[in-house]
C-alpha cells in the first residue's frame, strides 16, 4: 500500500464545526422545495418552548428527528423540516413580573439563544418558515380559528370551577397549584365559580376514538391507550332515581336524578346513591336541616385537586343530605350522601352505589355503616367481611329475576325492562370533558369577543384582528383581584362592533395548547395573509409523515392537534383527518439514575458544556448510539469520549484513502461489505432503530481501515465505500460526514455538500453471499467450521457435518443420537 503522509491533518471538532456551518448556511440546503417535482414527505418536532437555553433533552429529541429528516432528503425526498417557538405561557409572564420588564424581552431574547444553538447542533430546519406563536401575525389566525368554532358552536361560555387564591385575589392554573397552596404566596388555593371559555371537544369523543385505528401501526401503543383512556368511552345506561326532598317551606316533592352506570345490572345491589359534594344538584337535593353540614362540607372539598379527591387510599368523607332516592328495580328507599370521591364533571355528577362490587363505594360505606348487598357471584369471599370489593363478572345472585343470568345478558335484559317502564334506557358515557381555554393572564391569545349590554357576545370582525395585546409589564402583570387584562382599563374599554355602543373586552386569553393545535399547519404556508394557511400548501404537505416529541404530550397536546384538524375537515378547509401519519417518542435523558432538576444540582449534565468538552457530532452520535429511540439514556453510562475517538478514526480513514495512488483497482470483499452495510442501514434507518444503524457503521468503519492497510488495497472500492460511508454518517454526524467528503476531494463551497448527496445504493449481485460459514457442534461445543452454500439442503448439510474431521474425533466412534440441522448456518450432533 501507498503510505499515508507522516503527519494527518488533525481532528478537530471545533474546527471542523467553524468550517462548514457558514457554508451550509450560504448553500441554504434544507430549504424546502429546492427539489422540484420530488415526492414530499413533512418531517416535524414538536415545537420548543423558549424558557432558556436548549437543554440534554432537546439535544436527544431534535437529533433523532435530525437523523431521519436527513435521511428522507437523502432519499430524494423534498423534505420539509421547519422550526418555530410556542412563545406564550406564563413562565414569560413570571419573568417579567421578576424582572420589571414585558413578557416578550424575556421570550424573543431566549428564541434567539435556542436559535443559535440550534444552528450550531447542524439540525437541518427549514429557517424561512420560522414562526412565533406569540407574533401578531400568528395569533390573529389563532383568533380568527376561535372565530369559526364559534360560529360552528364548538366555542361557548359557561361557569366552572377554577384554582382561586385568595389572598393574591386571582385565578390559578393547575401549574400553579404546589401541594394544595398557591406557589406565589403559599396561601391554601380554594375553588370558586368564573364563567369561562370552552371548545366542545366531546362532540368529537367518537370521531377521536375510532380514527385511532389509522394510527395503530405507526403510532407508540401506550400512547393510543392514554388517549383511548383519556376519552373514556363506555357502553352502560342511564338510570333514573325519584329522590324525595323537603324544601324550608316544608313541601315535599320528588325530583328525578339520572345516573350513568356501566353495570345495570348490579341495581339489585345499590345501597346508597351518592352526588358529588360540589355539584349544585347536591345544594338542591339537601335537606334543610343538613344544608349548614353540606356548606362546611363543600368548603373543604374545594380545597381538593380532582387527583386528590380520587385517590383509593384516602379515608370516605361524606354528608348526609337527609333524603333518600328510589331505587326503580328494588323499590327500596336508599339514602343520598354528598361526598368528595364522585366529581360533579362525571357523568351526571351522581352515581348508585354498588358497595359490594366497588371498592370506592365499600370504603365508604364501612366509613358510614352502610349495608353491602353481594348482587354477583364471582367467586370471590364476602366483601362485607373482607373489606375487598369482588369486581368483575359472574352469575347475577340476590337479584330477583335476573338471578342465575350472566353479566351481559343480565345488562342487556336490565336495560330493556328500564326502557319499558320509563325508569332509563341504554347510553353511553365519555370520560373526555371540553377543553377549558380560558386563562386568566396577560401573555396569551386574547380572546377576540366583546361584550355589550344591548347586544351580549359580539365577534370581533375579522378585518380588526388580531386583537393585540396592550404594553402591560412589570408591577402591572401582577395579580390585582383581576386578570392583569382586566386591570387595563383602557385597553378593555371599547366600542360594539355590532350597535356602536360602550362595550367591553374579553379578558381572557387562550390556553397555549390552541397555539400548537394548528402550528404545524402554519409552517405549509408561514407567510399566507388571507386565511391561517395555503389550502393548496396543505393539500401538499400534509399529514406530517413523522413527528417526534416526548410522551408527556401523549394525551393533551396531541388529542388537541387531533380535535382541529377534525373540524379544519368539517371546514372544508383540509382533506386528512388525523394530522401525524407516524409518532416517535424518545426516551429521558437521565444522569446516575435519577432524571436532571434543577432542584438537584448534582443530577444535572450541561448540553453546553458537553458541546464544549466534545464537539456537536460526538453528542449526537451519543445520543442515537446509546439505545433505542425510545429509551431512556443514563449520560453517566454512555461515552462521548469514545464518539471522538471513533470520528477521528473515520477523519484519518478519509485522508489515508485520498492519499492513496489513483487506480481502477476493485476489492470484492469490500464492495461487498460496503453493499451489506448500505442495505442493513437503509432497512435499520427505516424502521428506526437507529442505534443499531450506528453499530453496522463502525464495523462498515473498521473493515474499510483493514482493507486500507492491505499491502496492495484495492483503490477503487475503497473510495466509493468512504464515500458510501459519509453519506449515511451525515445523517448522524454532519460536520465529521463534510469534512470527510472534503478530504475526498469534493469542492463542498462550490456546492458539492455530502448533505446534497443521493443515499448509496447497495448492488443485489453483490448481497448474494456466495458461501456462508456453518458452525458444527457435538453436545453444544463448536467443533468445525464448513464453507458451505448458502442454499444447501439439511440433508446435505447434516452428510457433509457428519463426515468433517472435527466431529469424526469428537464423537470417537459412538453412535449419534440426533442430529439437529438449522440450515446453512448450523448443525449440533447429539451423540447416544
Amino acid at each position: 500500500m501507498t503510505e499515508a503522509p507522516a503527519e494527518r491533518a488533525a481532528y478537530d471538532p471545533h474546527a471542523v464545526q467553524d468550517r462548514w456551518l457558514p457554508v451550509w448556511d450560504r448553500l441554504d440546503l434544507y430549504r424546502a422545495g429546492r427539489h422540484q417535482g420530488a415526492p414530499k414527505k413533512y418531517v416535524l418536532d414538536m415545537f420548543p418552548y423558549p424558557s432558556g437555553d436548549l437543554h440534554m433533552g432537546h439535544a436527544e429529541a431534535y437529533g433523532l428527528c435530525d437523523v431521519l429528516a436527513r435521511y428522507w432528503m437523502r432519499r430524494g425526498f423534498d423534505v420539509m423540516h421547519p422550526i418555530g417557538w410556542d412563545s406564550f405561557g406564563l413562565p414569560a409572564e413570571n419573568a417579567a413580573i421578576k424582572r420589571d420588564e414585558h413578557p416578550a424581552t424575556y421570550t424573543y431574547a431566549n428564541i434567539e439563544t435556542q436559535a443559535a444553538s440550534f444552528r450550531r447542533y447542524a439540525i437541518s430546519f427549514d429557517w424561512s418558515r420560522r414562526l412565533h406563536t406569540s407574533d401578531p401575525e400568528y395569533y390573529r389566525w389563532t383568533q380568527w380559528l376561535f372565530l369559526r368554532f364559534r360560529e360552528r358552536g364548538l366555542a361557548y361560555r359557561k361557569s366552572s370551577a377554577v384554582n382561586w387564591c385568595p389572598k393574591d385575589q386571582t385565578v390559578l392554573a393547575n401549574e400553579q397549584v404546589v401541594q394544595g397552596a398557591c406557589e406565589r404566596c403559599g396561601t391554601q388555593v380554594t375553588k370558586r365559580e368564573l364563567t369561562q371559555w370552552f371548545f366542545k371537544v366531546t362532540d368529537y369523543a367518537d370521531r377521536l376514538l375510532d380514527d385511532m385505528e389509522q394510527l395503530r401501526d405507526t403510532w407508540p401503543p401506550r400512547v393510543l391507550k392514554m388517549q383511548e383512556n383519556w376519552i373514556g368511552r363506555s357502553q352502560g345506561a342511564h338510570v333514573d332515581f325519584s329522590v324525595g326532598r323537603t324544601d324550608e317551606e316544608g313541601t315535599v316533592g320528588d325530583t328525578t336524578v339520572t345516573v350513568f352506570t356501566t353495570r345495570p345490572d348490579t341495581l339489585y345491589g345499590a345501597t346508597f346513591f351518592v352526588v358529588a359534594a360540589d355539584a349544585p344538584l347536591a345544594l338542591e337535593l339537601c335537606a334543610p336541616d343538613r344544608r349548614a353540614a353540606l356548606e362546611a362540607y363543600r368548603d373543604e372539598v374545594r380545597k381538593l385537586s380532582d387527583i386528590d379527591r380520587q385517590a383509593t387510599d384516602r379515608e370516605k368523607t361524606g354528608v348526609d343530605l337527609g333524603v333518600t332516592a328510589l331505587n326503580p328495580v328494588t323499590g327500596e328507599q336508599i339514602p343520598v350522601y354528598a361526598a368528595d370521591y364522585v366529581l360533579a364533571d362525571y357523568g351526571t355528577g351522581a352515581i348508585m352505589a354498588v358497595p359490594a362490587h366497588d371498592q370506592r363505594d365499600l370504603d365508604f360505606a364501612r366509613a358510614f355503616g352502610l349495608p353491602v348487598r353481594v348482587v354477583v357471584d364471582t367467586g370471590g369471599e364476602d366483601p362485607g367481611a373482607t373489606g375487598v370489593a369482588t369486581a368483575g363478572d359472574g352469575v347475577l345472585v340476590n337479584s330477583g329475576p335476573y338471578d342465575g343470568l350472566a353479566k351481559d345478558e343480565a345488562i342487556a335484559k336490565v336495560v330493556a325492562d328500564l326502557e319499558s317502564r320509563g325508569g332509563g334506557k341504554g347510553a353511553i358515557n365519555y370520560r373526555l370533558r371540553d377543553w377549558l381555554l380560558s386563562r386568566q393572564r396577560f401573555w396569551g391569545a386574547p380572546i377576540p369577543i366583546v361584550h355589550c349590554d344591548a347586544c351580549g357576545e359580539v365577534a370581533v370582525p375579522d378585518d380588526q384582528l388580531p386583537v393585540e395585546l396592550p404594553d402591560l409589564r412589570g408591577a402591572a402583570l401582577k395579580p390585582a383581584g383581576t386578570s392583569p387584562l382586566g386591570a387595563a382599563e383602557d385597553w378593555v374599554a371599547t366600542t360594539c362592533p355590532s350597535c356602536g355602543g360602550a362595550a367591553t373586552r374579553d379578558t381572557d386569553t387562550m390556553d397555549t395548547f390552541v397555539d400548537s393545535s394548528w402550528y404545524f399547519l402554519r409552517f405549509c404556508s408561514p407567510g399566507y395573509t388571507e386565511g391561517p394557511f395555503d389550502p393548496e400548501a396543505v393539500r401538499a404537505w400534509m399529514p406530517v409523515a413523522q413527528y417526534v416529541g416526548g410522551v408527556e404530550h401523549a394525551i393533551l397536546h396531541l388529542l388537541y392537534a387531533r380535535f382541529f384538524t377534525k373540524v379544519l375537515h368539517d371546514m372544508g378547509m383540509l382533506d386528512v383527518v388525523e394530522p401525524f401519519a407516524a409518532l416517535m417518542n424518545q426516551g429521558q435523558v437521565i444522569n446516575g439514575g435519577q432524571a436532571m432538576s434543577k432542584s438537584k444540582p448534582e443530577s444535572m449534565v450541561d448540553l453546553g458544556d458537553q458541546l464544549a468538552t466534545f464537539g456537536v457530532d460526538a453528542v449526537r452520535l451519543t445520543m442515537v448510539f446509546a439505545g433505542p429511540p425510545e429509551d431512556d439514556i443514563d449520560w453517566a453510562d454512555v461515552s462521548p469520549s469514545g464518539s471522538v475517538k471513533y470520528l477521528a478514526r473515520v477523519a484519518r480513514l478519509a485522508e489515508d484513502v485520498a492519499q492513496l495512488a489513483p487506480s481502477d483497482r476493485r476489492d470484492e470483499a469490500v464492495d461487498r461489505a460496503v453493499a451489506r452495510s448500505v442495505d442493513e442501514v437503509t432497512r435499520l434507518v427505516e424502521a428506526q432503530r437507529l442505534n443499531v444503524a450506528v453499530a453496522r457503521l463502525m464495523e462498515l468503519t473498521n473493515a474499510l481501515r483493514k482493507a486500507t492497510d492491505l499491502p496492495e488495497p484495492g483503490v477503487a472500492s475503497l473510495r466509493d465505500g468512504v464515500e458510501a460511508l459519509a453519506v449515511m454518517l451525515g445523517c448522524f454526524v454532519p460536520y465529521t460526514a463534510e469534512e470527510v467528503w472534503s478530504r475526498l476531494g469534493h469542492d463542498v463551497e462550490a456546492g458539492e455538500s455530502v448533505h446534497d448527496t443521493a443515499w448509496p445504493h447497495a448492488d443485489p449481485a453483490l448481497l448474494v453471499l456466495e458461501s456462508v460459514t456453518c458452525v458444527v457442534q457435538v453436545q453444544g461445543k463448536v467443533r468445525d467450521r464448513l464453507e458451505v452454500a448458502p442454499g444447501i439442503s439439511e440433508d446435505e448439510l447434516r452428510a457433509l457435518a457428519l463426515a468433517s474431521d472435527g466431529v469424526v474425533k469428537a464423537l470417537d466412534g459412538r453412535e449419534v443420537r440426533i442430529v439437529v440441522v438449522r440450515a446453512p448456518k448450523l448443525v449440533n450432533v447429539v451423540p447416544a
